[in-house]
């Protein structure tokens, strides 16, 4: 007859901790196993059935059972083994780590493993070992922009407060424009490389067709986009556009218009005395991150400009007016949030980081 599992003894706390190591997507797959194990055992299923589930022996079942009974959770966890002793520990750690912030050798701009494993007299896989344990990519860069508005603050919540809680009865636009965008003619496709992979393949040489420039203002309740297409980007073009803007309006009805500083979006006093429901909202200088727009743009030269093979401005035109006419009907508005960008200060050390 086959054996039942005895149950061990076991407390609602361990039980739980057990369950989410059982569930878990991130701990070591024999840890969750072993965890699966246990937890069958709970339940009193037989040990044949448990082992025949995991396609393992019985013995392996009656192990993980008795280590949970007499150690708890902490059974379950590999105990050391016998072996060669750690040649880097926490103190070659410390040293790669106190290594990073010293400048570099003569003629390098930056530290990488190669470097750093001559200086500390190791192996450079030992070096990248730390490295990838701690999280420190030497050649991966992040930019940031700090804006030294005296006003920040208070534009800031100005124009968040517009995207939060917009007025009533009104209508909040972000608008902008994109520059120079280039209609550029190069062969494309896809090649396989010497690893097998199959990649997106560009022609090194490529023709140049002129440029077009893109005036948007997006609907920040729907995310809707109204675009216009120039080949300058004046004062003239703007102001056309924004009359665009205003004509599609209910009358009467306020218009809340986010920019940046850009020159052409300001002095247009005249502009805005014949337009009284109009109001300007600029961002801080240096923070032009602030406007949703850019968001819009960053969308569009992914999936309709990247990697394009455009003959003629034409052709440019077409690929930009096909966009706008895809995406607006599938548009919804974006949810403004603030993005935790951590360790964005120069001061902050690679040492501050990682302790």
């Amino acid at each position: 007859m086959p054996r039942i599992a005895p149950i061990p003894q076991c407390s609602v706390e361990e039980r739980s901790v057990l369950e989410n190591i059982a569930s878990s997507r991130t701990q070591e797959a024999r840890l969750v196993e072993r965890a699966k194990m246990v937890a069958m055992c709970l339940e009193g299923k037989k040990i044949a059935e448990i082992a025949e589930h995991f396609h393992t022996r019985s013995n392996t079942v009656i192990k993980w059972r008795d280590r949970f009974r007499e150690s708890g959770i902490k059974g379950l966890y590999d105990q050391p083994r016998p072996g060669k002793p750690v040649q880097y520990g926490v103190e070659f750690r410390n040293q790669v780590l106190r290594t990073l912030e010293q400048p570099p050798p003569s003629g390098q701009a930056v530290w990488d493993g190669e470097s750093l494993a001559v200086v500390l007299g190791s192996s450079a896989d030992a070096v990248w070992r730390v490295l990838r344990k701690e999280g420190i990519c030497l050649q991966r860069q992040r930019s940031w922009c700090v804006s030294t508005d005296p006003e920040f603050a208070s534009k800031a919540a100005d124009i968040i407060g517009l995207y939060l809680n917009p007025p009533e009865m009104a209508l909040v636009i972000s608008v902008d424009e994109k520059p120079s965008i280039q209609a550029l003619e190069r062969a494309t496709g896809y090649v396989q490389t010497e690893s097998g992979k199959i990649v997106r393949g560009f022609k090194s040489t490529y023709k140049r067709h002129g440029t077009l420039n893109l005036f948007a203002a997006l609907n920040i309740a729907t995310g809707a986009i109204k675009t216009q297409i120039t080949i300058q980007k004046r004062r003239v073009e703007f102001l056309e556009f924004m009359d665009g803007i205003v004509s599609d309006c209910q009358p009467g009805k306020e218009l809340h218009v986010i920019l940046d500083n850009y020159c052409i979006h300001k002095r247009n006093d005249l502009w805005l005395s014949k337009n009284p429901n109009v109001y300007f909202h600029y961002t801080p200088t240096s923070a032009s991150w602030l406007n949703q727009v850019e968001i819009w743009f960053g969308i569009m030269s992914r999936k309709a400009l990247r990697g394009a093979n455009f003959r003629n401005l034409d052709e440019l035109k077409q690929a930009i007016e096909a966009f706008v006419e895809a995406y607006n009907p599938k548009a919804k508005p974006f949810i403004w949030r603030k993005r935790e960008v951590k360790g964005s200060q120069l001061r902050n050390t690679i040492i501050n980081l990682c302790n």
